[in-house]
């Protein structure tokens, strides 16, 4: 995740330092501190990184000691606390940080029926999340977020997945980012599918009706997405910035 900055214009072809060892509050249009600080030992020259959903592209030249250097491929406006991705996956972050762990025992104190995982790679990210659940005293069901390209990279990964979730969200944003969008348009149907042989509820989630957020009514083309959704099976379609607003 990019630290916290103000909001700076990265321009096509210029140069861009992502530094793991800047304070969490300096950045500007030529360096930014982020916080996963094992990042410069996931990627190698050549790698593609996505920032902020893929808005902003970077093609690896560089690294040095914590710096990654970079040229920008796609440019736009950077700001704080947006999500960074490797096309194809490969970032060894771990499913559950610290923080996750501490959200999770203040959530089961409010007493969650539902407990959404992000990025597992395998089954045994959730058998872990619903041990810990169990020794919180919580029956809170799990729902997997499939995001990462390892979760999708062969059938038996993803039956391991879903047998160990009580639901999953095909979570098109990250994962359409990590494996490319027309990869995508089958994953969603093929998870749909086996989630449902192996008796698994499915909800199929981001920009369902994106134009929504600045509009009153969907397109067309996102009506039809969401029909499609529904044709395939899923049993949920979830709306997260539509509603945010």
């Amino acid at each position: 995740m990019i630290a916290p900055i103000k909001v700076c214009e990265l321009d096509t072809g210029k140069k861009f330092i992502l530094d793991a060892s800047l304070k969490k509050n300096l950045g500007t249009d030529k360096s930014v501190g982020i916080d996963y600080k094992k990042l410069p030992q996931d990627v190698i020259p050549g790698d593609i990184l996505l920032l902020d959903d893929g808005r902003i592209q970077l093609e690896v030249t560089k690294i040095l000691n914590q710096k990654i250097y970079t040229t920008v491929c796609i440019g736009g406006y950077l700001c704080n606390n947006k999500g960074i991705n490797k096309l194809g996956g490969g970032l060894s972050a771990k499913t559950l940080t610290q923080k996750d762990k501490q959200d999770i025992v203040y959530a089961t104190k409010m007493g969650i029926d539902y407990l959404a995982v992000s990025f597992p790679r395998t089954g045994e990210d959730l058998k872990y999340a619903k041990n810990l659940l169990k020794h919180l005293n919580s029956h809170a069901k799990i729902v997997s977020k499939i995001e990462r390209a390892e979760a999708v990279a062969n059938n038996d990964i993803i039956d391991e997945i879903i047998t160990a979730s009580d639901a999953i969200m095909v979570a098109r944003g990250d994962l359409g980012i990590e494996i490319g969008d027309p990869e995508l348009v089958g994953i969603q149907k093929k998870l749909i599918q086996r989630a449902h042989n192996l008796n698994r509820a499915v909800i199929t989630a981001t920009q369902m009706m994106e134009s929504m957020i600045n509009n009153p009514m969907p397109t067309r083309a996102e009506v039809m997405d969401v029909a499609n959704a529904v044709l395939d099976g899923t049993d949920a379609v979830m709306l997260s910035a539509e509603t945010a607003i």
